[in-house]
């Protein structure tokens, strides 16, 4: 098991070593990690990855190669819900027709009203039901089970797409910027967004500026530099990223690749599902270290460029409504966080990697169309080539 590890570690291109494989089997030898799952992935992560950008592949190679051997304890919903409330013992499975008898609560005020109300009075587990929190049933509250409008509570990733808040600590993985790109196009369509300007030391030899210098010099060599030409358009890229964003996450590497190497000017930040008052750098940190919104319309000029980059795929709730938000309350609506962005950004775009013959069949895209003055485009090369021609205005 341990050298398919190494070998499945070499062939996802993350450079280990035989020494650091040995170290590896010195550690398991002395019991650093005892008989513990959790404890053998930091003591191997620590030995065999030296390079954050690596994290990802080997999460992704321990996660195959170590799979079911012990479930490792995550950091439960953050409420006084007991973990076994909410096993998942058997999911709800439903025809469309039952499915469309089931009514919703009617609103979001209703919602919360109604989920404070039904944690103040649960006493025990309940599973199949229609109000109470549980399993696999037709409650708005719970897990496993079906709901038109709800709150997921205690369930790993989505079935139906139709909850309006989710009740979990959840963890995102950082985009990759060294994916290789399978194509130049998504480079060449970005190269539409330029403006070359010498700026900076003179570090590059002006051959014209030189031969007609030492011509005039009657033959004495005179030597002209000029700085280097650069890319001067300053862009600053807003990634959403989990939940829905998982299925896109290779078109967006690619496009994170291209950006990279074609912008001396980028910043980036992570958001997930709709703006609100913070963005965050490194998704490992998410919970702890963020970036304030404000403080970013502060920090970088009007001059910048926006695009966003997001599915816009959620319930509307999370961009109308203060506390809509799936992971924590939001003071502020995310249509207004939106609105600020387009009033002090002129350039402002936003890429949907959602077919756009499906957009119209989404109430949030629509929304969210409208907020970024019908300026969203499809993540494709062609909506991309739109898209730099219009921040190119």
């Amino acid at each position: 098991m341990f050298v398919n590890f190494f070998l499945e570690l070499r062939q996802a291109k993350v450079p280990v070593s035989i020494k650091e494989y040995l170290a590896l089997m010195e550690g398991m030898d002395k019991g650093v990690s005892d008989y513990s799952v959790d404890d053998f992935y930091y003591l191997s992560r620590a030995i065999l990855v030296k390079d954050e950008r690596n994290l990802d592949k080997f999460d992704k190679v321990f996660g195959h190669i170590f799979k079911g051997l012990e479930a490792v304890p995550g950091d439960g919903v953050a409420a006084e819900i007991p973990e076994e409330w909410l096993r998942k013992l058997a999911e709800k499975l439903l025809t469309e027709e039952e499915k469309a008898q089931i009514e919703a609560l009617g609103g979001w005020e209703k919602l919360m009203e109604t989920l404070k109300k039904r944690l103040e009075e649960q006493q025990k587990r309940h599973q199949g039901g229609s109000k109470w929190i549980g399993t696999a049933g037709t409650s708005p509250f719970g897990a496993h089970g079906f709901n038109p409008e709800g709150v997921r509570i205690g369930q790993d990733k989505n079935r139906e797409g139709r909850a309006v808040k989710v009740w979990d600590k959840r963890e995102y993985k950082n985009l990759d910027d060294t994916v290789e790109i399978g194509t130049r196009n998504i480079k060449i369509a970005l190269r539409r967004l330029r403006k070359f300007a010498r700026e900076g030391a003179e570090v590059e030899l002006d051959m014209p500026d030189t031969i007609r210098s030492t011509a005039r010099n009657a033959g004495y060599l005179d030597i002209k530099m000029v700085p280097e030409r650069r890319n001067k358009v300053k862009l600053l890229i807003l990634f959403d990223i989990g939940g829905s964003m998982d299925a896109h996450i290779r078109v967006c590497e690619e496009l994170f690749s291209a950006a990279r190497s074609e912008f001396k000017h980028l910043e980036f930040f992570y958001f997930h599902n709709c703006l609100y008052e913070k963005l965050w750098k490194d998704n490992r940190r998410r919970h702890v270290d963020t970036f304030s919104t404000a403080q970013l319309l502060h920090t970088y000029p009007a001059d910048y460029k926006v695009l966003f980059v997001g599915d816009a795929s959620m319930s509307p709730y999370e961009i109308a409504y203060p506390g809509g938000s799936v992971e924590h309350w939001n003071e502020e609506s995310g249509q207004t966080w939106i609105q600020r962005v387009a009033d002090t950004y002129r350039s402002m775009v936003w890429l949907n990697p959602v077919p756009e013959r499906h957009w119209s069949y989404t109430p949030s895209i629509q929304l969210l169309q409208q907020l970024s003055s019908n300026r969203m485009f499809p993540l494709t090369l062609g909506g991309l080539d739109s898209a730099m021609k219009e921040l190119n205005k």
